[in-house]
């Protein structure tokens, strides 16, 4: 018997099947990134997380932690919940600037194909300018 070679026709849309999982911690740090970006955000993170980043500062480790500090997301069903700890900047509105935080992390996380069904913010402290002078 000659050996017989058959052509397989390729269809041009053709796709495997599968899942695409998007873990909590890409979130985290898209949605990081977009807080960050807004006029007013000072600083993410509570107390606590603030105190720790101060001491990896000091010791050469900067960068270290920094990418999902104050935030904490859940994705479920391509839908993420998203919890922010905010230091707005001193003399900003409270409500003007948890109004943008939100825009643009709802935005950057819906850029990536999910849907944001919630984003929670606490804000945790108040940035003001310069050491405080003290009073005669």
């Amino acid at each position: 018997m000659a050996d017989e070679t058959q052509e397989l026709s390729v269809l041009p849309n053709a796709v495997a099947g599968g899942a695409t999982l998007v873990s909590d911690e890409v979130v985290e740090k898209i949605a990081v990134a977009a807080a960050k970006s807004v006029p007013g955000v000072a600083e993410l993170g509570g107390d606590v997380a603030r105190f720790f980043n101060s001491v990896l500062d000091r010791v050469g480790l900067d960068q270290l932690g920094d990418a999902r500090r104050g935030c904490s997301a859940h994705v479920t069903d391509g839908a993420a919940v998203v919890n922010l700890v905010l230091v707005i900047g001193g003399g900003r509105p409270v409500p003007e600037v948890t109004d943008a935080v939100r825009v643009a992390v709802t935005s950057a996380v819906e850029a990536y194909g999910l849907r944001v069904d919630e984003i929670n913010i606490r804000v945790d402290d108040v940035a003001l300018g310069g050491p405080a002078v003290p009073s005669a």
